[in-house]
């Protein structure tokens, strides 16, 4: 495979020709009455119009043809996909799920769409407000089908397996250890390379947005370069058999043929694009003297809620970093939040709960429901000797959190057959260290 090519720059107004047409980008205006190369001007908003302009969200796209070219979408069969957050009564338990099971090749054929498999949300996708959490398990790539999303954003995070993602203003490659966002409304389809696994965090109404960086400054955490956007490719091809685009609309699913692959946009120009990013050149910021800084330090990506402060949902990691905090209980401390916090590992061993929580599986904890270290971890780190470290190397853990309270779906709870039963048990041997006879009692050696 060729080296892909992209532009950088997270929101940039970006424009792009493939090299086959140079000139294909119209001159001085957007909506020519003959285009260059006589192709089609189509416009995809991902704002209202009349949004202030630094949320003004829209690209122009020179296509062989428009997107309208299709027959009538017809209902087909959901999967797994949902928006209904009542199947099941409300479990406020911590729960947590073993590595979803990736489906053989061998035994049945399952690409990214149909592979789609809603974990929880909250929300409402008709009143443009919430997220969903949805598992990918797949085996084979899309071939002459594509999927696009009118209810949200996707953020795909894979976790085994490289996906070659082919999107109507180019092509990305994305490994793991990186991520992607499809923005609401953009066509893709997905090629995978052998059996492959990954997270994706849904979000209604609003787009990601870097976090604002207050007093650390200009600079730090996912810096706005780091941000790939892919360049302008375009296939001219027909599909006589009837290429498939797959919709999903107010949570469900419908497809529709169409003679001609969607990737026939020639040229493009906008702010309104996929991207993707690579979770390496986050700049951590952590402690340096005692205590903990909030793991909002580790926000890569946002979607803000008309709340100032308050987030739809949070995309955070947990990346390889020095720990070096004196006097200080260094792993995550025991928490009851009023944000929901789904997590998720890429790869390695998450500091707080070295068993159990696997590389492919998740957990969730709900609002004000308690979390923390396991009692192993909160043995050995009370009594460790307090010099510089490493934390998390060779790892990747994220988090999707979100000031939403969660339900999750009869797939996630009963039939995945992933979710741990036990996960209670890992805080029983916690026991009581009170000492009310001395206030200082002995650290460690």
């Amino acid at each position: 495979m060729a080296e892909l090519k992209y532009l950088s720059g997270f929101g940039n107004e970006c424009a792009s020709e493939d090299p086959r047409c140079p000139g294909a980008l119209p001159e001085g205006q957007n909506n020519p009455q003959v285009c260059p190369y006589n192709l089609y001007a189509e416009q995809l908003s991902g704002s209202a119009f009349t949004c202030p302009r630094s949320t003004n969200k829209r690209s122009w796209l020179y296509r062989i043809l428009p997107s309208v070219s299709h027959k009538p979408f017809e209902s087909i069969d959901q999967g797994h996909v949902t928006h209904n957050w009542d199947e099941v009564d409300p479990d406020p338990n911590q729960l947590r799920w073993k590595p979803f099971e990736i489906p053989k090749a061998s035994q049945r054929k399952v690409d990214f769409v149909s592979g789609l498999h809603t974990l929880c949300g909250a929300g409402d996708i008709r009143s443009n407000n919430g997220l969903a959490v949805h598992i990918f398990l797949c085996n084979t790539s899309m071939g002459n089908r594509c999927f696009y999303n009118s209810d949200g954003d996707f953020l795909i995070v894979p976790q085994q397996g490289k996906l070659l993602i082919y999107t109507e203003f180019g092509k990305m490659l994305v490994q793991p250890n990186e991520i992607c966002v499809i923005q609401r409304g953009m066509r893709f389809s997905i090629d995978v390379f052998e059996e492959t696994r990954g997270y994706i965090l849904e979000v209604y109404g609003v787009h990601f947005e870097l976090p604002d960086l207050g007093p650390i400054g200009a600079n730090g955490l996912a810096n706005p370069r780091d941000f790939l956007i892919p360049v302008a490719w375009y296939e001219d091809r027909q599909v006589p058999s009837g290429y498939t685009v797959i919709n999903k609309y107010q949570g469900k699913l419908f497809a529709a043929k169409q003679g001609i692959s969607p990737f026939n946009v020639v040229a493009w120009h906008g702010n309104y694009t996929p991207y993707k990013y690579n979770l390496e050149n986050f700049m951590v910021i952590n402690s340096v003297a005692f205590d903990h800084a909030d793991p909002s330090i580790f926000t890569v990506l946002t979607a803000k809620s008309v709340r100032p402060g308050v987030a739809i949902a949070d995309f955070v990691i947990f990346p390889p970093r020095w720990g070096v905090a004196d006097k200080t209980f260094r792993p995550p401390y025991y928490h009851r939040n009023c944000m929901s916090e789904f997590m998720g590992l890429i790869k390695g061993h998450y500091e707080a709960k070295e068993g159990g929580f696997l590389p492919g599986g998740g957990s969730l904890h709900s609002p004000m429901t308690p979390h923390g270290p396991d009692a192993d971890c909160f043995e050995k780190a009370s009594r460790a000797k307090l010099a510089p470290e490493r934390v998390a190397d060779g790892t990747m853990a994220f988090m999707f959190e979100s000031s939403l309270s969660m339900a999750v779906t009869k797939w996630g709870l009963k039939t995945s057959n992933c979710l741990d039963e036990n996960y209670y048990k890992c805080w029983e041997p916690l026991k009581s260290h009170f000492t009310p006879d001395s206030r200082n009692p002995a650290g460690p050696d």
